[in-house]
């Protein structure tokens, strides 16, 4: 179970008109920000967390391949919680510039909020969502997806097979 770990079916959004990577990295600020809200009932302010996204994209493209973003930043969450990762995932109406050496495009982002200091516990999942996002039929199948519902459906799916496979 890596795609839904810390994905719920409230985080993920179908269709999301957005204009540029910068209101990307506002809206995923503004989800994030409500989410631990919701979660742990500690304010996270979104300005704060569109900050953090966009200081992380600073230091490198977070584009992975075929049209696929996964932006990720950590967050500053009271000590006393003990707060997981929180994941976004969008399905973009149109395709955006991300700003990536070679001018492509992404509509399909995967987004990851770690609580500060919790990154090195969550690095080999983190680089086990990278793998599956970068299955090409994965990404046709959430291409295709008609719904929100339908997109946590292929990735619960997807999480299945997975475990599946291990047992």
């Amino acid at each position: 179970m890596v795609l839904t770990q810390f994905l719920s079916p409230e985080n993920i959004h179908h269709d999301v008109v957005i204009s540029s990577k910068k209101r990307l990295l506002e809206f995923i600020g503004k989800i994030a920000s409500d989410a631990f809200q919701k979660q742990y009932h500690d304010n996270v302010c979104p300005v704060e967390c569109f900050s953090n996204l966009f200081k992380r994209e600073k230091l490198g493209c977070t584009y992975i391949n075929n049209g696929i973003a996964l932006p990720h930043a950590k967050l500053a969450i009271s000590p006393e919680i003990e707060a997981k990762p929180t994941a976004i995932f969008l399905k973009l109406e149109q395709p955006i510039d991300y700003e990536v050496n070679d001018n492509k495009e992404v509509d399909l982002v995967y987004a990851l909020l770690f609580p500060e200091g919790t990154c090195a516990q969550y690095k080999e999942m983190f680089q086990a969502i990278v793998h599956k996002l970068n299955d090409k039929n994965l990404a046709k199948q959430l291409r295709a997806a008609q719904s929100a519902d339908e997109i946590w459906q292929i990735l619960e799916y997807t999480d299945k097979q997975e475990n599946e496979e291990i047992d």
